[in-house]
């Protein structure tokens, strides 16, 4: 069974009023930022709190598209120099604040696509587009696995080689005290032959 029609009113409560003019906002920009980009339109989007502050969003240098507004309704143009210059200039950081968010949500979009998410809004030539970056990506990747792998392999070379010469050196070590160990005892043999034959000697004589 479908929803009804939903009447709408000023919400009374302000706390759910301020709840549902941030939730909506948003929703009303990111809209504004979609249609600009996946339609190439000029978009410009001025918003007041109920507090009075400003939020927007342009596409483009908001100044011409207000200006082009103007101009299709027939409006006059601003002819106040200062005035122009004070908004001039505040429209300046607010169209670098913009083009910082619009890189921003590029890049957090990019960075959802390569992850295999909203990929729903992307046509086909973007989307072979994103298929050779994620191709390019794991070759690089297998390139550097490569790299790493075959430094640990050399690593693992080098300290198997320290150890065959440090087990032959000890092994060295082995053999010169097994022979100086023989050599004692054959000493000890010879000594001991000598003093016999010299208590048989005396016992004939």
């Amino acid at each position: 069974m479908g929803r009804g029609k939903v009447e709408l009113k000023r919400i009374e409560s302000p706390i759910s009023r301020q709840v549902t003019f941030s939730k909506r906002r948003t929703g009303i920009l990111k809209k504004a930022f979609e249609l600009s980009v996946l339609c190439d339109a000029e978009v410009a989007l001025i918003v007041f709190s109920p507090s009075g502050k400003l939020y927007q969003y342009a596409s483009h240098d908001i100044n011409r598209t207000i200006a082009m507004y103007r101009s299709e309704v027939g409006l006059p143009q601003s002819s106040n120099p200062a005035c122009s210059t004070r908004i001039g200039t505040m429209e300046l950081w607010r169209n670098e604040t913009e083009e910082l968010r619009r890189s921003i949500q590029k890049m957090e979009m990019r960075l959802k696509n390569l992850a295999g998410a909203e990929l729903s809004m992307l046509g086909m030539q973007e989307l072979k587009q994103l298929e050779r970056q994620l191709k390019t990506g794991v070759q690089r990747i297998r390139s550097e696995m490569t790299r790493i792998t075959s430094e640990n392999i050399r690593l693992l070379k080098r300290k198997h080689k320290a150890q065959q010469e440090e087990n032959r050196r000890l092994q060295k070590r082995v053999k010169l005290h097994e022979l100086d160990q023989y050599g004692n005892a054959s000493s000890s043999i010879t000594l001991g032959a000598s003093a016999r034959n010299v208590i048989i000697n005396a016992f004939q004589t």
